[in-house]
C-alpha cells in the first residue's frame, strides 16, 4: 500500500525539558481510516501538530503526500485538512462566507459548485446564510469539518470529532467519515471513545508516554490479543471457590452468584470441557452461561497498563 504520511524517528522535546514524543515511526496508508488512541498527555496532539506543521520537531522527519512538512511546508499543508477539538471560528460570520474564506486561505480559486456539494454533504446547505453563533454544537462541529475540507485536501485529521455531541449525531458523523474515505480522503482521528475506533478504523495506533506502543489492523489486533470470557450464572451462590477449582483461570464475583472463566481464543484447547467436568464433580450447578469476547477497549486498557508497569520498573531499576 502507498503511504500518504511517513513519520521517521520523530522526537519532540520542549524547552522546559519535557519530551512529548520519543522516536516515533509511523506510516499511514492512502485511503484508510486510522485511529490514534492514547490517554491524556500521551502525545497524540503533539504528533498531529507536527504533521500539520503547527509544531516543529526536535529531530526526525515527516512527509505528507511526499512533501517534507518542514522544508516544503506550503505544499505539505495544502494536502492536509485539520479539524481541531476546540470550536474556534468567527461567531458573527455566515456559514457560507467562512467556508469560502477558508478555501481562499490556501490559494484555491472560487468553486461555488464544490462548496455547495460540501455543505449539502454535511447537512449545512440550509444553514448557509446563518450566522455561526446561531448554530447548535453539532452543526458547529460539522462546520469545522467543512472548513477543513474547503481546499479539497487528500488527508483529514479529526481531533476528538464527536466530543460533546449526542449519540444520534455521532452516528451521522461516523457515516460521513466513511463517505469521505470512499471519496479517496485518508482520515486520521484521535478519540477517547473506544467504540468510535472499533466502529470505523481500519488500523489502530496506541501511543503512551510519547511512544508508539502498537500499530495494527483493528480486526487482527482484536483477534490476536483478545480473550474470551465464559460467564456462569450459578443456581446457588458460593462463599468461595472450592480448592478443586484453584488451578483454573476462574473468578467468583462479589455476590457469589457468578463465575468468570477466561480463555485464549487462539488456543486450540480452551479448557471449557475440563471446567465443566470439575464443576460437576464439585456439585456446582449453574442456571445459565454466556460468552463475551474482548473489545478494543479491553485491549487498549491492557496495553496502557502494561506500558505503565514497564515504565515503573524502568524507573525503579534506575533509582
Amino acid at each position: 500500500m502507498n503511504s500518504i504520511i511517513s513519520v521517521s524517528d520523530l522526537t519532540k522535546t520542549y524547552s522546559g525539558g519535557f519530551t512529548a514524543l520519543k522516536n516515533v515511526n509511523l506510516d499511514i496508508h492512502e485511503g484508510e481510516i486510522f485511529a490514534l488512541l492514547g490517554p491524556n498527555g500521551a502525545g497524540k496532539t503533539t504528533l498531529i501538530s507536527i504533521i500539520c506543521g503547527i509544531v516543529n520537531p526536535s529531530s526526525g522527519s515527516v512527509r505528507a503526500d511526499g512533501h517534507d512538512v518542514v522544508r516544503d511546508y506550503r505544499m505539505a499543508r495544502e494536502k492536509i485538512g485539520l479539524v481541531p477539538q476546540e470550536l474556534c471560528t468567527d461567531s458573527f460570520e455566515s456559514v457560507l462566507a467562512t467556508v469560502k474564506f477558508s478555501r481562499g486561505l490556501f490559494g484555491k480559486a472560487p468553486d461555488p459548485g464544490y462548496i455547495e456539494r460540501l455543505l449539502r454533504q454535511l447537512s449545512l446547505w440550509e444553514k448557509r446564510n446563518s450566522r455561526i453563533m446561531a448554530l447548535s454544537g453539532g452543526m458547529k462541529r460539522r462546520l469545522m469539518i467543512a472548513k477543513a475540507l474547503s481546499h479539497e485536501p487528500k488527508i483529514l485529521f479529526l481531533d476528538e470529532p464527536t466530543a460533546g455531541v449526542d449519540v444520534e449525531l455521532r452516528q451521522d458523523m461516523w457515516s460521513m467519515v466513511r463517505e469521505l474515505r470512499e471519496s479517496g480522503v485518508t482520515v486520521i482521528l484521535t478519540t477517547h471513545y473506544i467504540e468510535e475506533a472499533e466502529e470505523m478504523a481500519d488500523r489502530v495506533g496506541v501511543i503512551n508516554h510519547g511512544r508508539l506502543v502498537l500499530v495494527e489492523d483493528k480486526n487482527t489486533l482484536i483477534k490476536r490479543m483478545g480473550n474470551k470470557e465464559l460467564l456462569l450464572h450459578l443456581a446457588e451462590p458460593l462463599e468461595r471457590l472450592p480448592e478443586s477449582l484453584a488451578d483454573l483461570s476462574l473468578e467468583l464475583d462479589e455476590s457469589g452468584q457468578q463465575m468468570v472463566y477466561r480463555f485464549d481464543i487462539q488456543s486450540g484447547e480452551t479448557g471449557i470441557a475440563n471446567l465443566l467436568r470439575k464443576l460437576d464433580r464439585a456439585e456446582i450447578e449453574f442456571r445459565d452461561l454466556q460468552t463475551r469476547e474482548s473489545s478494543l477497549e479491553d485491549i487498549f486498557v491492557g496495553l496502557v497498563r502494561g506500558e505503565q508497569k514497564e515504565n515503573d520498573r524502568a524507573h525503579g531499576a534506575g533509582e
